[in-house]
């Protein structure tokens, strides 16, 4: 069964830290194109940051701004998201997902480019 299980979502205050996890089971993680997307109550899912199948490309929002890192850990065949200096907007659900291109050096923000998602991992940031 090919599942995506994502945590380490808690409430933060703001300028905090974080670091989420993404868990596959039922695939390798390393043979696709993972995304840490967003959804905010009232908007649309958004792409925080992500990262090809080879690892030599991403793509990161505009409000990532360099306080967000992405990184693949292969033999525990998840992918983290560290999150510093989080800010009360970064309050949202946020999922990774996977998807498979024929080019392993690709990689894309579109969220219907991606074919398996996690259930999510809430991240508060209030004081």
């Amino acid at each position: 069964q090919v599942q995506l299980v994502e945590s380490g979502g808690r409430l933060v205050q703001p300028g905090g830290s974080l670091r989420l996890s993404c868990a596959a089971s039922g695939f390798t993680l390393d043979d696709y194109a993972v995304g840490w997307f967003r959804q905010a109550p009232g908007k649309e899912r958004e792409a925080v940051l992500c990262i090809s199948s080879t690892s030599d490309n991403t793509y990161h929002a505009s409000f990532v701004k360099g306080r967000f890192t992405i990184s693949r850990d292969n033999a525990k065949n998840t992918v983290s998201l560290e999150m510093n200096n989080l800010k009360p907007e970064d309050t949202a659900v946020y999922y990774c997902a996977a998807a498979e291109f024929a080019d392993s050096d690709h990689v894309s923000p579109l969220v219907r480019d991606y074919n398996y998602w996690g259930q999510g991992t809430q991240v508060a940031v209030s004081s």
